[in-house]
């Protein structure tokens, strides 16, 4: 049986916890998390030309086409060899792969870009906030991870993309959506899948929890003044997006995996459940408001 979402939320934010708290270089309750969430797992379709390809605790997706591939996140900076061996298992070349999209520019998705750009030649995007992290390798004073989190290989080459751009390639369409607010310049990307003439909405859903580093407030904070603004904005756009297929960039944040295992191996294992996205919104919305009711509260 599934757990409920707020479970499967809870799970993710401990993680993401353990996660700081090692990079921090403080005892961390998990101290082998990074390693957890770098497990290899055999890749899968997802629907129609769209595959899964990242590891146990961070989401890659490969959408493929006969004239190149779009591969969004890259995982931890040893996650990038998984990741390109999950492309070649599918029968699929890593060289053949034109364009690396970026979600955020923490270590967990962006760290293993740089490796998969020399290995393939792609054109990396994100939005102009996290392409500048990208190219720097690390976040920036407005980050509220910026204490917590670790440096990881610059990347060259990364072009930038607006909200509601277009990323073309093949018949494949992916547009960004702007999702800031975890990050200042986090992007959800979405876009449609066919087979046999069905179409899929699928939704490569950020992050859009409220987790920080021990110095930054969301209440009030001259780093990031907008940060409540920008998570009620993206709370905003992932509700309203049509989504059939939801791969959260924390797989557990949606139950990907208690999805896969309840399908037993059937095809189409994430398709069925349209109010994802809604659900994710909601679990985030009440991480926010308890974490301003905490803040309000200890001034």
């Amino acid at each position: 049986m599934s757990s409920s979402p707020k479970k499967q939320l809870a799970r993710a934010l401990s993680a993401c916890a353990a996660l700081l708290a090692t990079l921090a270089g403080a005892p961390a309750a998990h101290a082998d998390t990074w390693d957890d969430w770098n497990k290899p797992v055999a890749p899968f379709k997802i629907y129609g030309d769209s595959y899964y390809v990242g590891v146990q605790g961070l989401s890659a997706v490969l959408v493929t086409s006969p004239q190149g591939h779009i591969l969004i996140d890259g995982a931890f900076p040893e996650s990038a060899q998984h990741i390109a061996d999950s492309v070649r298992a599918l029968g699929f070349r890593v060289e053949d792969i034109k364009y690396i999209l970026n979600s955020h520019a923490h270590v967990d998705h962006a760290g293993g870009i740089a490796e998969l750009q020399r290995m393939s030649g792609a054109t990396v995007l994100a939005g102009p906030s996290a392409a500048a992290a990208l190219q720097r390798g690390k976040m920036g004073p407005d980050d509220p991870q910026y204490k917590d989190t670790t440096p990881y290989p610059p990347v060259t080459h990364v072009g930038t993309v607006h909200d509601g751009e277009v990323v073309a390639l093949g018949a494949n369409r992916l547009t960004a959506r702007y999702t800031p607010g975890h990050t200042q310049g986090g992007v959800s990307w979405t876009w449609e899948a066919c087979e046999q003439q069905q179409c899929a909405a699928i939704v490569y859903a950020d992050s859009i929890n409220a987790i920080s580093s021990d110095d930054f407030k969301f209440s009030d904070n001259a780093r990031y003044p907008n940060v409540v603004q920008d998570l009620q904005h993206s709370f905003a756009v992932l509700e309203g997006l049509r989504c059939d297929i939801m791969v959260a960039v924390h797989p557990g944040s949606g139950d990907l995996w208690e999805k896969m295992a309840k399908a037993n191996g059937k095809p189409h294992a994430l398709l069925g459940d349209p109010g994802a996205c809604k659900q994710y919104v909601a679990e985030a919305r009440k991480t926010l408001a308890r974490r301003l009711d905490r803040e309000r509260s200890a001034q």
